[in-house]
């Protein structure tokens, strides 16, 4: 016969009841995953600034609008964490998943965009034309948003568990491509993966649900695992890109 599973120890079991019932635990976390956003989305916003001081002359390059759509994507998280339960208030419950999503699907965008760029500067490297990598990049985020407004509508129509799921699951599926398609950083694909994994277990488990006021600190591990710290990688790795420029020194010729 199968084993039973071990219930968890007493003590801790009335832990983790008390945090996700306490008001305090969840506030404390959405402000805390509030300030770590507005940390990245500051980093990101003085990275733009870096960028347009260094090197001017090049206009809205693919670099400076990953870093300004990272700005985006983290703002609007910080925003929404820092008025968490005002969005769980807001009605009709379509707008709610409209709101909690969309940062998702700019999510996407943004490492789409990264994608992008590191394609463009190995195409270059090999003398090849990046046109068409700039056309795809718009084909498929467009494909996207709109199977996503598809989604909505559905839920909006039909708001019954099953469109839910699938909703959730369709973020899922983008991020588990974006780690195939993106290749940054094998850890960045590991935490994109996980968000496939923990989206999915949250879509056919209601008690997991990390949309809801009280698993706060899923909440945190979730959101920590698979938007801040792949942001805060990102953001370490083209810290100095560009370089500064330094021009060589001047040798002046001889008069002879």
């Amino acid at each position: 016969p199968a084993l039973a599973p071990v219930p968890l120890p007493a003590a801790f079991a009335g832990w983790w009841e008390h945090v996700n019932g306490s008001p305090a635990w969840q506030d404390g976390i959405f402000w805390a995953l509030a300030a770590l956003y507005g940390l990245i989305a500051a980093s990101s916003f003085i990275q733009v600034a870096r960028i347009q001081h260094r090197v001017p002359e090049y206009g809205w390059t693919t670099q400076k609008v990953f870093q300004f759509l990272n700005f985006l994507v983290n703002g609007a998280r910080c925003s929404i964490f820092a008025f968490r339960r005002q969005v769980q208030l807001v009605n009709p419950q379509i707008f709610q998943h409209v709101i909690l999503d969309l940062p998702g699907l700019a999510f996407f965008t943004t490492y789409a965009m990264l994608a992008l760029f590191w394609a463009e500067i190995s195409y270059q490297a090999r003398g090849l034309d990046t046109d068409g990598l700039r056309s795809g990049f718009y084909i498929i985020n467009g494909v996207v948003y709109a199977m996503q407004v598809l989604v909505w509508v559905l839920l909006w129509l039909n708001p019954n568990p099953s469109m839910l799921v699938l909703s959730k699951l369709f973020i899922a599926g983008l991020q588990q491509k974006l780690s195939e398609v993106g290749r940054v950083a094998t850890i960045c694909s590991c935490c994109f993966l996980a968000r496939c994994v923990m989206m999915c277990f949250a879509a056919f488990n209601k008690d997991a649900d990390l949309d809801v006021l009280d698993h706060p600190i899923l909440n945190f591990i979730y959101y920590l695992l698979v938007e801040i710290v792949p942001s805060a990688l990102v953001l370490y790795i083209l810290r100095r890109i560009p370089s500064k420029l330094k021009l060589a020194h001047y040798h002046p010729l001889s008069s002879g």
